[in-house]
């Protein structure tokens, strides 16, 4: 199918130029100057789309995501099917998806795993990471095998003990594996050890309520634990990504490593750059829709991370999207916070929350483009493929209105999930239309896409590293 876009303002994460572009099939064809060529294309194209006062951007990449994933006893409520269509409404068009690996299990019939809940599901192209939570000899070994199928990022769990916890020998083990390799160690950074402390004697002294669970998890060992896996990449010469980053503390080791040319990156969400401890803190059992790890922080901490931001000590906007009902399963921790299923909703609204930063001038349009799609495709072996509008790219492809006025909430989102943490806030901008490889997604308010249409993605080694 031939679709031209024309009249728009292409965003990218260079600049904007006024261009119209053209769509064969599944990819990018060309981009022209308005006029001429265009006009041309629009006279034997089976679609125009008139983009007027609209930026036409590259789709976006989540590149933390938790569909399916069980936690808790329970699983995260959204399954690859609804999160990858509530994906697609909010101008997402590629997942990366963790693969969980439970104790005593291999890494290889994990990923089999997970690629049969995907498998004719998704709405969006998507691929996966490897949650590694049991290093040994065959785990070991597995790695590369992984590396091999394009699944070439690892995350590891410095919290969590006796789940997902690994120790700094084990980190270490993997990290000279990555290392070998040329792949990527993912690291969820916090003291585990000691937040468990803190959390029991918490709950000793009858102090049960949600807020307890950011009173116990404190940005200092934050801060601690991503200095401790900073000094393990550093003598293993891994490459490190640092998670859903959420202290001054811990983007202030990040920023160390990065000055002193250390292949250390890291990545923040929404919910720590808008929501605070005084969610956590909402009375009765409310607070519990806000649990997650690390925990909403003070609010001083958002200067720091929008300042990260600008400067790309901070590379990334994923979402950690992990969804888990507010009835039936956050309601399992009532009488302890540490039940609570940790996790929030958000695929759908990456895009528009950053596009905030925008709006206030915290961030350029070039930076918003670079932190949603270009950096992650970059990041995660994606590009070209992904992550830009250019001749041969995927024609992942959003058409948003800069000028849209939405008010989120959990009447009116996708998410299949009974609350948003963002209810009632107020956004300028919102997605139009949605592309993914050519077909259209979202269009004026409407769903035209369909699971299966998402297709596994085989990824590169990181364009990062030096």
């Amino acid at each position: 199918m031939s679709i031209v876009i024309k009249n728009g303002t292409v965003l990218s994460s260079t600049g904007a130029s006024a261009a119209d572009v053209l769509i064969e099939g599944e990819r990018v064809a060309a981009l022209a100057m308005p006029g001429g060529l265009a006009e041309q294309w629009s006279a034997h194209a089976e679609r125009v789309i008139d983009a007027t006062g609209k930026y036409v951007l590259p789709g976006g990449i989540d590149a933390h995501t938790h569909m399916e994933m069980p936690f808790g006893g329970t699983n995260a409520s959204d399954t690859f099917e609804t999160g990858t269509t509530a994906a697609a409404w909010g101008g997402t068009t590629t997942i990366i998806d963790f693969a969980k690996q439970e104790k005593g299990s291999s890494l290889l019939s994990t990923l089999d795993s997970w690629q049969q809940k995907a498998d004719g599901n998704c709405a969006i192209d998507y691929a996966f990471h490897m949650i590694v939570s049991d290093v040994n000899e065959t785990t070991l070994k597995e790695m590369r095998t992984c590396v091999d199928s394009g699944v070439n990022s690892f995350k590891m769990f410095m919290a969590y003990p006796g789940a997902l916890y690994s120790t700094d020998g084990e980190i270490l083990l993997a990290m000279q594996q990555a290392t070998e390799t040329g792949s990527m160690i993912m690291m969820h950074a916090e003291n585990g050890i000691a937040i468990d402390e803190l959390a029991k004697q918490a709950v000793n002294s009858g102090r049960t309520e949600p807020v307890q669970h950011g009173f116990t998890r404190p940005p200092e060992l934050e801060g601690e634990a991503t200095h401790r896996a900073i000094s393990l990449a550093q003598v293993t010469k891994a490459p490190l990504y640092i998670v859903h980053l959420s202290a001054a503390q811990a983007l202030a080791e990040v920023a160390s490593a990065r000055n002193d040319g250390q292949n250390v990156f890291a990545e923040t969400c929404p919910q720590y750059l808008y929501l605070s401890v005084e969610d956590l803190a909402k009375p009765g059992f409310e607070g519990a829709k806000y649990v997650a790890s690390p925990p909403l922080r003070d609010k001083s901490h958002q200067p720091d991370l929008w300042r990260g931001l600008r400067t790309n000590d901070l590379s990334v906007v994923s979402t950690d999207h992990c969804p888990f009902c507010y009835v039936e399963q956050k309601e399992l921790g009532r009488a302890d916070f540490r039940l609570i299923p940790n996790g929030m909703p958000g695929v759908e609204h990456r895009m528009d929350l950053l596009h905030q930063g925008v709006v206030a001038g915290e961030i350029s349009l070039a930076r918003w483009v670079e932190l949603t799609s270009t950096t992650p495709a970059r990041m995660f072996g994606l590009y070209p493929r992904k992550g830009v509008i250019a001749p041969g790219a995927d024609a992942d492809i959003v058409v948003y209105d800069p000028q849209a006025r939405q008010t989120l909430s959990a009447a009116t989102h996708h998410m299949n999930v009974d609350y948003s943490a963002y209810e009632g806030f107020a956004l300028t901008g919102q997605a139009e239309t949605v592309l993914s490889r050519g077909r259209v997604l979202v269009d004026a308010g409407e769903f035209h896409g369909a699971p299966g249409h998402g297709r596994f993605l085989e990824r590169e080694l990181c364009q990062y590293l030096n």
